[in-house]
């Protein structure tokens, strides 16, 4: 009787070593980086020193001080900055200036329009533009809308948006497109190589999704997933980053973008807002 108590307690002292390493493990699993990156960009300046902060941040800092911006990097922080290259936002300053070549509105988004990305004097502006960023201090650039390609898929549309991010990669700065699947894939099929156009690719909703009509955030289908994660999957196999950025306010659905992040390998940061702020 008193080996079988024995072997009953050593019994009972490796499960409760076996279950207290799964549960250490599935605390470090979700807690371990889910911090190592953050999109801000719907916050400013005041609003930012008050959050806990991603190691690596994306914010406006057309709307930050380069002071600021130099005590976010004190701070030991990677700061990209929110650069939008394929349309233009109505309470943009330098918006009237390129009202003439706004095409259609942007679908959810009225206060914003795609833009002619072939006219000389954009692809200028946005090279000066991004030359008075990088004075301000910032490391890199989130590049929106790179997916007026898919609204016009024209050669034209292809070229532009090569000479503009060429021309910042020439910068020696970071380039992470934000999107932009269906002319990052055409540049790829076309030169075999990302090298020349960017850094990293961040992809909105690859396990999440927006739900428009009902202004809720969802699940996104099998299909779509499959087609995001095969996005990321030929980025990271052409030696570049991978990020995703996910909405979601429940917390199962934001554990379970998160686990999809891991098992992937990509960066990912699940905000409760479209606000990003």
């Amino acid at each position: 009787m008193t080996n079988l108590k024995k072997a009953f307690g050593i019994i009972l002292a490796f499960i409760i070593i076996v279950a207290a390493a799964f549960y250490a493990y599935k605390w470090i699993f979700w807690n371990n980086d889910t911090l190592n990156y953050g999109v801000y960009i719907g916050a400013d300046a005041e609003e930012i020193f008050h959050k806990k902060l991603a190691d690596t941040i994306v914010i406006d800092a057309q709307y930050f001080s380069s002071d600021e911006i130099a005590k976010l990097k004190a701070d030991g922080h990677t700061v990209y900055t929110y650069f939008n290259i394929g349309s233009i936002e109505d309470y943009r300053d330098y918006y009237k200036d390129f009202e003439a070549i706004t095409l259609d509105v942007y679908e959810n988004w009225e206060d914003e329009r795609w833009v002619d990305v072939t006219v000389k004097e954009w692809q200028d502006f946005l090279s000066a533009k991004a030359d008075e960023l990088i004075d301000k201090g910032v490391d890199g650039f989130f590049i929106d809308n790179c997916d007026v390609y898919y609204h016009y898929p024209k050669q034209s549309f292809f070229e532009g948006l090569s000479t503009i991010l060429e021309d910042l990669n020439n910068k020696d700065t970071y380039v992470l497109i934000n999107g932009g699947d269906e002319y990052v894939r055409a540049y790829f099929d076309k030169y075999g190589s990302l090298d020349l156009i960017l850094d990293g690719v961040n992809q909105e909703s690859v396990y999440t999704a927006i739900d428009w009509d009902n202004d809720t955030f969802t699940v996104n289908s099998t299909s779509d997933r499959k087609y995001f994660l095969a996005y990321l999957d030929l980025v990271m196999a052409d030696g570049k980053d991978a990020y995703a950025l996910e909405y979601a306010t429940d917390e199962k659905i934001k554990r379970q973008a998160e686990h999809l992040a891991k098992s992937y390998g990509y960066n990912i940061y699940v905000s409760d807002s479209l606000e990003l702020n």
